[in-house]
């Protein structure tokens, strides 16, 4: 059955997406609510009389307000521990899924399964409706594929979805945390509920699965694994014996991290008793998300591939690992994580590199130091025109053969309004390129 808030005041902590969607659910549960966010009212203490704070992923645990309340022993939740108490009896089951890279795609590979198999689902949590409004929807949904950051899974203490894959771990996000260990403790809540999954080719993953979990990889599977046999995805898991998925070929996008996200998202689906065929026609009717190595035009033998969903060094790396000669754009927001291992790994592949963004000389010190044969030009501009600045740079440096890769390592919000928008910028910028940029 659901929680019960009747009388319990409630300080809603950001008026967001998410932020309305949980004051509007605890209102109509009941509860006494008063709303906070640091734009308008800012907060460094928690009102007298509050029962219980639920905060938006941008209050970290050390804003002053959410320190407060835990010195005054006021629990703070976050939308997704919300959503889990309000469920009603009889909910649909939760297939989430957590990595520092690969989320949103995996989690729209699981839906497309799931609707594939005739299942009212949906994709939801850090991408799609709010998690709380997923929850409460009518008609009810039967089963949902939920994507969850590291943050929400912070404030979310006793969410237990039924299935819970981890796809990957690399540092990222270390300013909210504070560490990496903390990090890293958050990514492995989502293994609470009752079939563990996980990566059993990333060191970091393998060293914290608990006994009994369900393991891919891209090598020959085991018992308990589902993996690669002569080219063809394999489960051995739940009971499968060398049950036939998918061909490698079939996987989109194309790249090694994406079979292992058609893995993660399988595994998901036979946790909930999906049949074979209905995970292969749901994985061949997905269509991959934009700016997520998005080929956005080829002129004079120079590739332009947009993947600004990059936005962290690991999830660059395996940009920088699907193309042999790369004019690199890179820069932005590094969230306190150190680019020099990305660098390093992926010097032999870079011929240029193109830099921009709020910690554009952290990376160029890092090219200095791993690649300093490369040249590299730094546009300072951070106005409406940069990108268009970018990509003229880009021109001077691509040759035939050549990919220049918009994949940043870092986030977009210095200056831009998201991701899609540092892509869309890239796009419209190459695609106005004059074909005679003098190089």
């Amino acid at each position: 059955m659901a929680e019960t808030f009747d009388g319990r005041r409630v300080l809603v902590c950001g008026y967001g997406v998410a932020g309305r969607s949980a004051a509007a659910a605890l209102g109509a549960a009941g509860a006494d609510v008063s709303v906070t966010t640091d734009e308008v009212e800012p907060l460094d203490r928690v009102p007298d009389g509050i029962d219980l704070v639920v905060a938006s992923p941008g209050y970290p645990p050390t804003h002053p307000l959410l320190e407060d309340a835990a010195r005054r022993g006021v629990p703070v939740w976050g939308e997704v521990e919300l959503a889990w108490r309000l469920r009603p009896e009889g909910a649909a089951p939760w297939l989430a899924l957590t990595g520092t890279n690969g989320k949103t795609t995996t989690v729209h590979m699981l839906e497309s399964i799931l609707r594939a198999a005739g299942r009212r689902a949906a994709a939801v949590g850090n991408v799609g409706e709010p998690l709380i409004d997923a929850v409460l929807a009518e008609p009810p949904y039967e089963v949902l594929a939920v994507e969850l950051s590291s943050q929400q899974l912070h404030f979310a203490p006793s969410a237990a979805p039924a299935a819970g894959a981890l796809l990957n771990l690399a540092p990222d996000h270390l300013n909210w945390h504070g560490s990496y260990d903390a990090y890293e403790d958050a990514k492995t809540g989502i293994w609470r509920g009752e079939v563990a999954i996980g990566n059993a080719d990333d060191a970091r993953v393998a060293a914290r699965l608990p006994g009994g979990a369900v393991e891919f990889t891209l090598g020959e599977p085991g018992p308990g694994q589902l993996g690669i046999q002569d080219g063809r995805l394999i489960s051995r898991a739940f009971g499968d014996d060398a049950l036939d998925l998918l061909g490698v070929e079939d996987v989109r996008p194309a790249g090694a991290h994406n079979v292992a996200n058609v893995l993660a998202a399988a595994a998901l689906a036979r946790a909930h008793g999906v049949a074979p065929e209905w995970i292969r026609i749901g994985l061949r009717n997905f269509t991959p998300d934009p700016h997520r190595n998005q080929s956005v035009l080829v002129r004079d033998g120079i590739e332009w591939v947009d993947d600004s969903k990059a936005t962290n060094p690991h999830a660059a790396a395996a940009s920088l690992a699907a193309y042999e000669r790369i004019v690199w754009i890179a820069g932005g927001q590094l969230k306190g994580v150190d680019v020099a291992p990305l660098v390093a790994a992926g010097a032999e592949r870079l011929v240029g590199a193109v830099l921009l963004g709020q910690d554009r000389e952290l990376v160029r010190s890092a090219l200095a130091r791993h690649a300093p044969e490369i040249p590299v030009i730094v546009v300072d501009s951070t106005d409406d025109g940069a990108m268009t600045a970018v990509v003229r740079a880009a021109a001077q440096l691509a040759h035939p053969g050549d990919t220049v890769l918009l994949a940043p390592a870092a986030a977009s919000y210095d200056m831009f309004t998201g991701y899609g928008a540092r892509g869309d910028a890239f796009a419209e910028a190459a695609r106005a390129l004059a074909p005679d940029v003098e190089r």
